[in-house]
């Protein structure tokens, strides 16, 4: 089965200061199967931070980006099956989850929530990855 890879990217140049040097992708189709990089309160094309003090606001610019990625990989949040979520501190599970809850309305996927010590970049307090099968 070929593996199709999309928004292929190095870390020498997204996480400079981490001094990391992976060939990676936002994307891998395998089949019917996709693997989508976790999404954070990152702005996409720059180093900023969406709602820095504010968990929902990193939710959701994470889930606006995931819908993003979803359409370019040719699926919807239909195919969306499992998701987990990650957060730095007990305290964000409700304004995450709530943020998320928001995009998968009716979807019913299974979701996990892990509390962690930290990110890539300190500024984050969540992330969120997904399990996406195509239905079609």
């Amino acid at each position: 089965m070929p593996h199709e890879r999309l928004r292929k990217y190095n870390t020498k140049t997204a996480f400079p200061e981490q001094k990391l040097d992976n060939d990676l992708c936002w994307i891998v189709k395998a089949g019917k199967r996709i693997y989508i990089r976790g999404q954070t309160g990152r702005i996409w094309n720059s180093d900023d931070v969406l709602g820095q003090d504010d968990m929902y606001a990193q939710a959701d610019n994470a889930m606006q980006n995931m819908d993003i990625l979803l359409k370019e990989a040719g699926a919807g949040w239909s195919d969306v099956c499992g998701i987990r979520l990650y957060v730095s501190d007990r305290a964000y599970v409700k304004p995450v989850c709530n943020a998320v809850g928001k995009w998968i309305k009716g979807v019913h996927p299974t979701m996990s929530v892990l509390i962690i010590k930290g990110f890539a970049r300190p500024l984050y307090g969540m992330e969120v990855d997904l399990d996406v099968i195509l239905e079609r």
